[in-house]
């Protein structure tokens, strides 16, 4: 079963530092494996110092924001197209999907309500994350198109388990260092 578009909430158990307390939204999953990219985690950099005809459409914070440990040199961009789909978009969630970063909007033509750059992003080999999944190392949510755009990323994690309908929402009071707690 697919799991294109929904959340990997890491749990305390993940044991990688690149993944804790991240938030992962799948964009392919197939036997062959799983990829994504993290959507809490912001850089110091932005959007403009990166792809600058792109930076009129930032969504706050403007940044572009660590995708994942994997291939930090690679960008992707995601976005929200609420008219008519700007040549290159793919939807994920509702609205907000992948952007060819290549094929910038026309000017006459429609063009994205916001967008988001990630540099990197996080895979899994064929059969890796059903594993992790299986070990407690991540609960899988529903995405919310909100979630990919947030205009506050450091509450992302917390957010996302608080809606969740099952006792995993108490993890949202998880604190970030158990050692003081």
């Amino acid at each position: 079963m697919s799991h294109v578009g929904h959340l990997l909430v890491a749990t305390p158990l993940i044991g990688d530092p690149n993944f804790e307390r991240t938030v992962v939204l799948l964009l392919a999953h197939s036997d062959e494996g799983a990829f994504g990219i993290v959507l809490n985690r912001p850089s110091a950099t932005s959007v403009g110092e990166v792809v600058a005809d792109w930076s009129p459409w930032a969504a706050p914070p403007d940044a572009v924001f660590l995708g994942g440990p994997v291939g930090r040199d690679a960008v992707v961009g995601l976005g929200r197209c609420e008219g008519p789909p700007i040549s290159g978009f793919q939807p994920v969630v509702g609205p907000v999907g992948t952007l060819d970063l290549n094929d910038l909007p026309e000017p006459a033509g429609p063009v994205p309500a916001a967008i988001r750059l990630f540099a990197g992003s996080a895979g899994w080999a064929s059969g890796q994350l059903e594993d992790e999944l299986a070990e407690g190392a991540w609960w899988l949510a529903d995405a919310d198109p909100d979630d990919v755009l947030t205009a506050d990323p450091d509450d992302l994690w917390p957010r996302v388990l608080r809606r969740q309908p099952t006792k995993v929402a108490w993890f949202a009071n998880h604190p970030g260092d158990p050692t003081v707690n």
